[in-house]
């Protein structure tokens, strides 16, 4: 097949309003369509160590496809590659989705990528689509799978997330407001290190990450990783393109992704990382605001 008989694709995505046009005129069923689309994901990947090009299609709950691809860091620990799935989803995330239906992948996902999927919310249903092999459930491919519930966690990763951060700097600084949004935005029941990278281009562009924490831990996906997919795939832009680097994380954390962040970001580019240590702002005694209610009512 073509590139001219596939779909459209802007920032490494596709609509679903263009998937469901483009499924209504052609032959093709959305599982043949994923699997086509690999090639194009691949193009995104950048694995200088391995060169080994892994592409991944994600269908989000929504019915957009939205591009994964791996990324290797040279000169840093091989724990700091970003892996195809992990790509994919950080994407969705991106996009706004809460769930991904099915994932379509060049290579079977290695156990560490069976992990880190095991955290969707949509665990239980997703479908993991490879070339010339029936479609399979993701529970099929981790048996007596470990997950959020052995830790006592109830959410799950792709649930929306929204926590109270506030910074004593950077109010004017887009870079950092940008850092904090994604911060707020993290998905981090086991630690509370809530965490957000922001990278601005050359051109003017901001690309953020959050971090995805997992329940066995390693498989976590950090903010930069994640803000290097928005860069390379949604934003179309290089390494050579960062011009300004920002980490927004939650003091007072059991964990920290300062020092991780230095190091991968020093692997990419030689633009320093600018870190801030936010805090949650104090929430109001309740038995205070009935108390002024009351004396606001007494005077009117």
């Amino acid at each position: 097949m073509s590139n001219g008989e596939l779909p459209p694709v802007t920032g490494g995505a596709i609509p679903a309003a263009e998937v469901a046009r483009f499924l209504r005129s052609s032959d093709m069923t959305i599982d043949e369509l994923m699997l086509a689309l690999i090639p194009e994901a691949q193009k995104f990947a950048l694995p200088p160590i391995s060169n080994f090009f892994v592409g991944a299609v994600a269908l989000g709950s929504s019915g957009s496809l939205y591009f994964g691809a791996n990324y290797e860091f040279v000169g840093q620990a091989l724990s700091f590659t970003v892996h195809g799935e992990q790509a994919a989803t950080a994407h969705a995330i991106s996009g706004g989705e809460t769930g991904m239906q099915k994932l379509a992948v060049s290579a079977a996902p290695c156990g560490y990528c069976r992990q880190f999927l095991y955290e969707l919310t949509t665990a239980s249903t997703l479908q993991i689509l490879l070339p010339n092999t029936p479609p399979v459930l993701l529970t099929d491919l981790i048996p007596n799978a470990f997950g959020p519930g052995d830790l006592g966690v109830t959410a799950a990763l792709m649930s929306p997330q929204s926590h109270r951060m506030t910074l004593s700097s950077g109010a004017g600084d887009s870079v950092v407001q940008a850092a904090l949004k994604a911060a707020k935005a993290s998905y981090a029941p086991y630690t509370f290190d809530y965490a957000g990278v922001a990278l601005k281009t050359r051109h003017g562009g901001i690309f953020t990450g959050s971090v995805a924490e997992d329940a066995a831990f390693n498989p976590s996906m950090s903010p930069l990783e994640a803000a290097v997919v928005s860069l390379i795939i949604s934003g179309g832009k290089s390494y050579s393109d960062i011009v300004d680097a920002v980490l927004v994380e939650m003091a007072g954390s059991k964990a920290g992704q300062a020092a991780a962040t230095r190091a991968a970001l020093a692997a990419i580019t030689a633009v320093p990382l600018r870190a801030y240590q936010a805090h949650s702002p104090p929430r109001r005694n309740s038995s205070s605001k009935n108390k002024k209610k009351k004396k606001e009512k007494h005077h009117a």
